[in-house]
């Protein structure tokens, strides 16, 4: 009996020894996410006010997203705050991104690269915000962008701050507002553009259909500090109940392009898929382009513009969209150090240099193996 006990007891370490010893990372652009532990008690309903057949309201403040104070964002319960590996650019204005689902609907995973297929009733909440506002160092919110999907599917919202900062407004006329601040020391300012409807299709559409831009796994597969811990985004979406859980345990990720710490290729591709992906691919804004830069397809040189030729003259004598080893004679490069509204690019959403990103791309293209035959 005792020697039984003894191997069954054995048995049961080695089996703990052998878990616990697994899960460790992939590298490369795989990442693997923690299980999950998924909560049987029933939560408190939330407060939020989604009536699909209403929206958008009028006011921001209406949808209940958040309590206290509006300008504080703090997030009502069932409003989960979300972050991306990499950012879109848009001069330098800050992000604190939401989701929130209705009661029992959740997300459905498909594929790493794919946007997550939401339910009806699913909102996504993304705050534009600049902090070191001059002259008194102050946080200003500019709008709120939603995306709001319907039975018929996604539609946009927009909602701009009043200069109290104690409410948001309703508004797909776009505009401009000027704006100050301090940037890593340095002061910049800008024209703020607010977009209209219009332009926020321009790079939420696959063909003629609206879509978010952000949410795939690949950009969400990182870490969170929420308000009870840091925890792994995709595995916090599906313990709520905003996912399902059929999300593989290897996720190809997309890296923080900010993190010199990963190879540089990497941060480049991840940059040029949250910046430029969204229009240079299939049944996008600029399909007609020979360039496709969504992540998982960036592995190939050619979509990376690499030795390709630009399909007219810009910017003088540029003959490759990379020009390997030359930099300054390449047309991508030429085409994010402009503000000319006819050939920078994107041609929406900034209207000033990402001086960071520059630098990267410069690194990139003049560390090339060998120059272009």
């Amino acid at each position: 009996m005792k020697r039984n006990y003894f191997l069954t007891t054995l048995f049961y370490l080695s089996l703990i020894i052998a878990i616990s010893s697994c899960g460790s990372d992939d590298t490369g652009d795989y990442q693997q996410i923690p299980p999950v532990v998924v909560d049987s008690i029933p939560e408190p309903y939330s407060p939020v006010t989604i009536d699909t057949g209403a929206v958008p309201y009028e006011k921001l403040s209406q949808y209940n997203f958040f309590e206290g104070d509006l300008k504080d964002l703090k997030p009502v319960k069932k409003v989960l705050p979300y972050d991306l590996n990499s950012s879109l650019f848009t001069d330098y204005a800050h992000k604190k991104r939401f989701v929130y689902m209705p009661e029992g609907a959740k997300a459905t995973y498909t594929a790493d690269n794919k946007i997550l297929e939401f339910p009806t009733g699913a909102v996504l909440i993304k705050n534009f915000y600049y902090e070191n506002v001059l002259p008194d160092n102050t946080t200003r919110i500019i709008e709120t962008r939603l995306m709001i999907k319907k039975e018929s599917g996604w539609i946009f919202a927009d909602y701009i701050w009043n200069e109290d900062q104690t409410e948001a407004f309703s508004s797909l006329r776009g505009g401009f507002t000027e704006v100050s601040w301090m940037e890593g020391g340095v002061p910049k300012s800008t024209n703020y553009r607010i977009p209209p409807e219009s332009e926020c299709f321009t790079c939420h559409k696959h063909s003629s259909t609206a879509l978010p831009i952000g949410p795939k796994p690949q950009n969400l597969n990182k870490d969170y500090n929420y308000a009870d811990g840091n925890a792994n985004q995709l595995s916090r979406w599906i313990q709520e109940g905003y996912l399902t859980n059929n999300v593989p345990s290897l996720i190809t990720t997309t890296a923080d392009w900010t993190d010199t710490t990963k190879p540089l290729e990497l941060r480049v591709r991840s940059y040029l898929d949250i910046n430029c992906a969204h229009c240079h691919s299939d049944g996008a804004h600029c399909d007609y382009r020979p360039m496709r830069f969504a992540f998982s397809e960036t592995t190939l040189p050619s979509n990376l513009g690499i030795c390709v030729a630009p399909q007219e003259v810009i910017g003088g004598s540029l003959p490759y969209i990379v020009n390997k080893r030359n930099a300054l004679k390449s047309v991508m490069r030429f085409r994010m150090n402009t503000v000319n509204e006819t050939q920078r690019m994107p041609i929406l959403g900034r209207t000033i240099i990402h001086t960071e990103a520059i630098e990267m791309i410069d690194q990139w293209i003049n560390s090339m193996d060998a120059p272009c035959p």
